[in-house]
C-alpha cells in the first residue's frame, strides 16, 4: 500500500478485535461480542470498539458532567478537600482497570461501567436517594434506586429521550455495580439479554432487596473496585474534618490492611489480583475480606449514621417534599415558564413525554440535579446552613 493512501480504519479496528483474542483471558468479554438493543451504523461501519465507544458516550453525557458537584459522603461542607462524587468514579475506574489488566480483562468495559455506575446519584448522596425515593413512593412510582436511575439516564433520558444506546454488558455492570453490600466473591451470571436486564431492573424497582449479580467478570471488578475506592478514602476525610481519630479504627483490620487510605487500597487491590487469577470469579481471601467487612461496619457506625455529619437532615428532606410538590404542579397545570419546562423538557422527545409519568418526569429530573442546582431552587427560609471546615 503507498503511504499516501488512507488507512482502511475497519481493518484497524480488526486487528485490535484480533488483539483482544491473542491477549485477554478466555474469560474476559470481548468488544466483538457486545449486545446493543438497536443497530448502530456508527459503530458497525466506524473504527472504535464497542466498549471503548460506550465509554466516550459516557464521557461526554451532560450527566456525567454533573458529577462534579455532587455530593460522596459530606455535603454543605466547606472544604476543598473532601471527595465528591466525581472524584470517587475515577478512583473507581483506575482501581478497576488495575485489577482488570492483572486479570487479562477488557478495561474498555471495566471503564465503561465504572464512569457510568453512579450517574444515578441524586442531590446529598445517600440522605438525598433515601429522601427522594420517599416521595416517589407517596406518589406511587416505586422507590428510588441510584443504580436504576444511572441506567435510565443513559439509557432513556440522554440526548433529549433518545439515550445513548450502550451496550448490554455496560448496562448490567451499572445496574448490578452496589458496592454497598459486602459480597466475599462474585461469579458472573453470564447468560443474559435485555430482556432478562429489563425483568431484573422491573424485579429491583418491585423489591429492592432482590440480588442482582453481573453478566461479566469486568462487572464484578468494577462492584468491587467501588468497595475499595470509598472505604479508606472515607476514613481519610473524615480525619480530616475532625470526625474520628485513626486510633479508632479496628485494630484487627488495621493489622491486616494498614490504617491510611493508601495501605488500604493497595493490600484490598493485591488480594483481589492473588484470589482471583485465572479463576472463574472475583474474590478477596476470607481473612481480608473479614477485615474489609469490619472497616465497613466501622465506617457506617462513626461516619456514615454519624449525627454530626447530618445537621440540617429535616431541612433538606424538607425541600425534597417542596421541590417534588412543586414541579409536580408545574406539570399539571401546564405551567410552561417553570424549570421543569424551560430547562429540562424543552426538547426532550415525544416517547420520553408520552411514556413518563408526571411523577416519574419529577423523580428524573430532581435526580439529574447537583447539590448546588438543587440547593438554589430552595425557598430562602429553609436553606440549611453549611459547615465550615470541621466538626
Amino acid at each position: 500500500m503507498d503511504s499516501s493512501d488512507p488507512i482502511d480504519l475497519q481493518k484497524a479496528k480488526q486487528f485490535l478485535n484480533e488483539r483482544e483474542e491473542r491477549l485477554l483471558s478466555p474469560l474476559a468479554a470481548h468488544s466483538k461480542d457486545a449486545v446493543r438493543r438497536f443497530p448502530d451504523e456508527r459503530i458497525d461501519t466506524g473504527h472504535r470498539q464497542n466498549y471503548a465507544a460506550d465509554s466516550d458516550r459516557i464521557l461526554h453525557s451532560l450527566a456525567y458532567t454533573r458529577y462534579i458537584d455532587k455530593t460522596q459522603v459530606f455535603y454543605l461542607v466547606d472544604n476543598d478537600h473532601i471527595t465528591h462524587r466525581v472524584l470517587h468514579v475515577q478512583l473507581v475506574s483506575k482501581i478497576s482497570r488495575t485489577i482488570g489488566r492483572f486479570l487479562g480483562l477488557n478495561e474498555d468495559l471495566i471503564e465503561a461501567i465504572a464512569l457510568g455506575h453512579d450517574i444515578g446519584h441524586c442531590p446529598f448522596g445517600h440522605d438525598g436517594e433515601a429522601y427522594l425515593s420517599e416521595m416517589c413512593e407517596t406518589h406511587g412510582i416505586g422507590p428510588f434506586r441510584h443504580n436504576i436511575q444511572s441506567v435510565r439516564f443513559l439509557d432513556k433520558i440522554e440526548r433529549k429521550g433518545r439515550g445513548w444506546n450502550l451496550t448490554l454488558q455496560v448496562l448490567d455492570g451499572i445496574l448490578c455495580h452496589d458496592g454497598e453490600i459486602h459480597t466475599q466473591a462474585l461469579c458472573p451470571e453470564r447468560e443474559k439479554t435485555f430482556a432478562t436486564f429489563d425483568r431484573e431492573i422491573a424485579n429491583k424497582v418491585a423489591a429492592p432487596d432482590f440480588p442482582l449479580t453481573p453478566m461479566t467478570l469486568e462487572g464484578c471488578v468494577v462492584r468491587m473496585a467501588d468497595t475499595i475506592s470509598y472505604i479508606g478514602r472515607d476514613i481519610e476525610d473524615a480525619i480530616r474534618l475532625n470526625l474520628i481519630k485513626r486510633s479508632q479504627l479496628p485494630k484487627a483490620s488495621v493489622a491486616l490492611l494498614g490504617d491510611t487510605n493508601g495501605t488500604i487500597v493497595y493490600n484490598l487491590v493485591t488480594d483481589v489480583i492473588k484470589n482471583s487469577f485465572q479463576r472463574t470469579a472475583i474474590a478477596f481471601g476470607q481473612e481480608v475480606s473479614k477485615a474489609l467487612k469490619e472497616f465497613r461496619e466501622f465506617n457506617l457506625n462513626h461516619i456514615y449514621l454519624n449525627p454530626k455529619i447530618k445537621p440540617d437532615t429535616g431541612k433538606i428532606s424538607r425541600i425534597f417534599q417542596v421541590l417534588f410538590e412543586r414541579y409536580l404542579k408545574d406539570l399539571k397545570e401546564g405551567n410552561e415558564p417553570s424549570i421543569i419546562f424551560t430547562e429540562y423538557l424543552d426538547g426532550m422527545s415525544d416517547e420520553y413525554r408520552h411514556r413518563t409519568s408526571s411523577a416519574e418526569i419529577v423523580r428524573d429530573f430532581i435526580a439529574g440535579m447537583t447539590d448546588e442546582y438543587f440547593l438554589r431552587q430552595c425557598p430562602h427560609e429553609i436553606r440549611p446552613s453549611r459547615i465550615t471546615g470541621r466538626f
